[in-house]
């Protein structure tokens, strides 16, 4: 991009740069160069809109959350319709499909941003605390429905199926697990809890 070329939304577009660098290199590759080549811009676009790049790396995570809340809303919403079962599936396959994977490396990875990241998320992985949050918050309206069971203990079987899943999704080398492979961790996790006939 030509110098002195206006960038509509600039943080996003840098944001959005830096999830395709994420996604094809890994975490490692990130750099404030690596991350302005990709956007196509000059290094001061970045350095204006931010204090330094482990400030854009938390602020790239934080936005990247509050997608996650958003969809953990929707989720919510969904109670009641399809079966339980499939919309965790595709709850999971969409979270982990997405950058979710390359998001916790980077939060792991990066001491800086993970000390940033404690102001706003004091425990846990940020973007994995809280699409626990959102399956835990699906699943007590479940609950709630009749269609999972009384009692079922929602905020460890939550944690279970992010872990779990994370764990299906992690080898960004090979190709993303099968639906039907995502679907028995489910229904593996949520064994006794579900109060609807198997599909």
């Amino acid at each position: 991009m030509p110098t002195g070329v206006a960038i509509r939304d600039a943080r996003e577009h840098l944001f959005d740069a830096a999830e395709r660098v994420l996604l094809r290199d890994g975490p490692s590759a990130l750099s404030s160069r690596a991350v302005t080549t990709e956007a196509g811009c000059a290094k001061g676009v970045l350095h204006r809109h931010f204090v330094d790049f482990d400030a854009f790396l938390a602020e790239l995570v934080l936005d990247r959350v509050a997608r996650v809340e958003g969809r953990a809303a929707a989720l919510r919403d969904a109670a009641g319709t399809g079966t339980v079962a499939d919309t965790l599936t595709d709850a999971l396959t969409e979270l982990f499909g997405s950058v979710a994977v390359a998001i916790v490396g980077l939060v792991t990875s990066r001491d800086e941003v993970r000390a940033r990241l404690r102001r706003t998320t004091p425990t846990g992985v940020p973007l994995l605390t809280e699409a626990t949050a959102g399956i835990a918050s699906y699943l007590t309206a479940e609950r709630e429905l009749g269609r999972v069971a009384a009692g079922t203990d929602v905020d460890t079987l939550a944690p279970a199926l992010v872990g779990a899943g994370h764990l299906l999704f992690a080898d960004r080398t090979g190709p993303p697990p099968e639906a039907d492979a995502v679907r028995r961790v489910v229904t593996s996790v949520l064994a006794g809890a579900l109060r609807e006939p198997p599909r």
